[in-house]
């Protein structure tokens, strides 16, 4: 077998994780023989040593074994196996069944599965590859129960976006192996890139006719249409792209780019621009003092580790500006440290993002006393939080209690006369959320919001259309260390901005103050308010 170089480190990596007996993920472009490497990495082993065993996994069984499928895996150990000398190996010398195959003379086996359940099962392996992994439907799972059957798991697969345990693997501390189809001798004939709009020919010796998607030839490079997009390519590439129904396909089968390869919400130039002019380091960071009972503010101070960020100078005080009208957007969480509750403020006139908490340990009646308490600090700000689910009503209940008169009251956004109900907060059902949603998504490509936080801007990069672009969902897959000490990150900080923003749109639509905006007449709050009015009223008569 007459192998490129880009195989021979394949292989070499290959037989060193099985030697070694260590991890291995393989990120790769289409048709770069990664699972052609494996497979013969498998057998060679099998085949010469004795006393070992592999397993192959796939997403389904006809993936695994299928006799009317050549690309299946047995199908492909079949064909090196039939395709040795006959004094190397034959027929007589090992016993291919459905899913097995074992050699006589070492003892050495490779089997097939395509559960959690059966990848777990009889016993420990020498290694084990998991084909086309990020396709895999609980590679979660997956991982947790081959934990302690193999030290040797060599995870192989194109990226499919970042909703996925392959995409996590990347992050891990195991070794990796990169095969990118610049790589491939015959893929990067002619290979170039552009910098400031500027060619740069990378293969100047290749010259000749290259022939586009529909066939038409071209002298190469003289002739050639170049495109300067900045990203490597060869005449070779361009065709594919031509070829392609998507862009997601490119960034799935070639880029490696896992977050090419989902359908983005975001436009990712757009991220990376905010990154660029907007994002920034905080002014100052802190904590603020209150009074429990009352929600009411005593002072912030500042320290490095505080959870208070803050884009905007203090008043030699240490009071937030006056002049400053702020919206507060809430994303609330359970309080068990898998995600975070944050609290998004937002300038209503600007649009710029001014301060920013997020913290995962507090339950929703903890984090709604902290949010009133911050709100009355940022010149008793505009409050909208997400009212969906349980946590979302404690949450409300709470800030009904104090009769704060500043808050959100949902309206039926889809019809033409939007009153306030007396329901108060923002319910992110479907509809709801995509004009949520999408206002913000308008808002940062148009530079009415000013997003300041990093964490913010970046996981916006992981929300998503599914069901066929219709909902809008986050990956769940940014599951490096938050800086606040979340166990994962669920877009909450993005789901905050995206209510300050629609917030700080409502508003200004309207001239009328923010203290003034209406409560209705039937709400709870309004009464609480009316009574707590005549209290005081009566108080002073008698003082």
């Amino acid at each position: 077998m007459v192998t490129y170089a880009f195989q021979d480190a394949a292989l070499w990596e290959l037989f060193g994780a099985v030697l070694n007996q260590h991890d291995l993920h393989i990120e790769k472009s289409r048709e770069m023989t990664a699972t052609w490497d494996l497979l013969i990495c498998f057998v060679w082993f099998a085949q010469f040593h004795p006393g070992l065993s592999f397993r192959l996994v796939s997403r389904n069984a006809d993936l695994v074994d299928s006799t009317e499928d050549p690309d299946a895996l047995f199908s492909k150990i079949d064909f090196v196996l039939q395709h040795q000398p006959s004094w190397l190996i034959n027929d007589s010398q090992y016993n291919r069944t459905y899913m097995h195959l074992h050699f006589y003379e070492t003892k050495s086996t490779i089997d097939g599965n395509t559960t959690t359940a059966d990848a777990a099962r009889g016993g420990r392996c020498t290694a084990m590859g998991l084909d086309e992994f990020a396709a895999v439907p609980d590679g979660y799972g997956m991982l947790r129960a081959t934990r302690d059957v193999t030290n040797c798991r060599i995870y192989n697969s194109t990226p499919q976006g970042t909703g996925n345990a392959f995409y996590d693997l990347k992050k891990a501390k195991i070794k990796k192996l990169r095969l990118h189809w610049s790589e491939h001798p015959i893929k990067r004939r002619g290979l170039y890139r552009s910098e400031n709009n500027r060619l740069k020919l990378l293969d100047t010796e290749f010259h000749g006719v290259v022939r586009d998607s529909e066939g038409n030839g071209t002298i190469f490079p003289d002739r050639y249409k170049f495109r300067l997009d900045g990203k490597l390519r060869s005449p070779w590439y361009d065709k594919e792209c031509d070829r392609a129904g998507h862009p997601m396909e490119i960034a799935q089968e070639l880029d490696i780019d896992y977050l090419g390869s989902d359908y983005q919400y975001f436009e990712a130039a757009v991220i990376e621009r905010i990154q660029r002019e907007n994002v920034r380091e905080p002014v100052i960071k802190g904590e603020l003092e209150f009074d429990y009972e009352g929600a009411q503010p005593i002072r912030f101070t500042p320290c490095p580790n505080g959870r208070i960020h803050l884009w905007v100078n203090l008043t030699p005080e240490g009071k937030f500006p006056e002049n400053i009208r702020v919206v507060e957007g809430s994303d609330i969480s359970a309080g068990s440290g898998a995600s975070n509750s944050v609290c998004s403020f937002v300038n209503q006139e600007t649009g710029e993002k001014v301060g920013e908490f997020a913290e995962p340990r507090l339950k929703p009646e903890e984090f709604a006393i902290y949010a009133l308490a911050m709100a009355k600090w940022f010149n008793r700000a505009f409050m909208i939080w997400d009212a969906s689910g349980p946590t979302g009503r404690v949450f409300g209940s709470v800030i009904l209690e104090s009769a704060y008169t500043g808050i959100y009251w949902k309206t039926t956004l889809n019809k033409i006369t939007r009153k306030p109900s007396d329901i108060p907060g923002f319910f992110l059902n479907p509809g709801d959320k995509a004009e949520a949603f999408g206002k913000y998504r308008r808002s940062l490509k148009e530079g009415t919001f000013v997003q300041r936080s990093y964490e913010a801007n970046r996981e916006c990069l992981f929300y998503r259309h599914t069901a066929g672009q219709q909902a809008i969902e986050h990956t769940g897959a940014a599951t490096t260390q938050d800086p606040t000490g979340a166990r994962t990150n669920h877009g909450d900080r993005c789901v905050a901005d995206v209510l300050a923003n629609f917030a700080c749109i409502m508003l200004r639509s309207t001239t009328r103050p923010i203290d003034e905006d209406p409560v209705p007449e039937s709400c709870y709050q309004k009464r609480r308010a009316e009574y707590e009015r005549k209290q005081r009223e009566q108080e002073e008569v008698w003082s």
